[in-house]
């Protein structure tokens, strides 16, 4: 892959993997069977980034709007979340993944709440990559905790309102201590954020493909990442001077 010197290798990435209802129903199959078959993706994709030198990769897992989806189909993925984390937390780890979950956990079953636990506290010294799941996570949820934390810390005397500018909020919100994405994906052909990091995506390159997520391959992701280098990133500025400042 090229890659151009004001665009190098994205330090954050994050996607939207959507489609995999719509892939087991062309099929035949229950819902399901895509989000299993949409797990085999997540793994490949992991992998393919981490290998790739992407040091931070946010996955939307979980909405939380999506409580609203049938219960039998809520109480599959619940299953399949737990699943996967007690499958795969031991082969992350041993490739220095980090795992983070970002969300509301507190709707979780008290299991799930305590397998998220013990993942992220297997792999908390990991350094190559850190890889957030997104799960029972909306922006707007994540902005308003950043205004209750803020809020909290100016009536305890921590902080100062005058004193409250972008970077002071921000550090209050789920990614606080990670770069803004770099890079948005959503597989599926929808073309809209759909309530993801709304505070963090600002400023990203956003890269949407008709793929369904279980059909999202190395080649879709290769693509994804040398479309994202020939952009050319200007926050605000000309490209004149992007250009004579590179």
């Amino acid at each position: 892959m090229t890659s151009h010197a004001q665009v190098p290798i994205p330090s954050h990435v994050c996607i939207i993997m959507d489609g995999n209802g719509r892939w087991a129903k062309k099929r035949l199959m229950p819902r399901n069977f895509g989000h299993r078959k949409g797990v085999e993706t997540t793994r490949r994709v992991v992998e393919f980034c981490a290998h790739a030198g992407i040091k931070h990769l946010t996955l939307f897992a979980f909405s939380s709007e999506n409580w609203n989806r049938p219960d039998e189909e809520v109480n599959s993925l619940m299953e399949l979340f737990m699943q996967s984390l007690q499958k795969y937390t031991g082969e992350l780890h041993e490739k220095d993944i980090r795992i983070r979950f970002i969300g509301n956990r507190a709707s979780f079953s008290d299991s799930l709440q305590r397998q998220i636990v013990e993942t992220e506290s297997k792999t908390s010294s990991n350094s190559r990559m850190t890889l957030n799941i997104a799960a029972n996570y909306g922006g707007r949820w994540d902005i308003a905790n950043a205004a209750r934390v803020v809020a909290c810390q100016v009536r305890d005397g921590e902080l100062e309102a005058a004193d409250i500018d972008e970077k002071t909020f921000a550090q209050a919100l789920a990614l606080g201590d990670s770069p803004d994405p770099d890079l948005f994906i959503r597989t599926g052909g929808e073309q809209r954020i759909s309530n993801f990091l709304l505070w963090q995506l600002a400023y990203a390159e956003f890269y949407f493909s008709d793929r369904l997520w279980p059909d999202f391959d190395n080649d879709d992701i290769r693509n994804a990442l040398e479309e994202y280098t020939r952009r050319q990133r200007r926050y605000g500025k000309t490209g004149e001077q992007i250009e004579a400042s590179s």
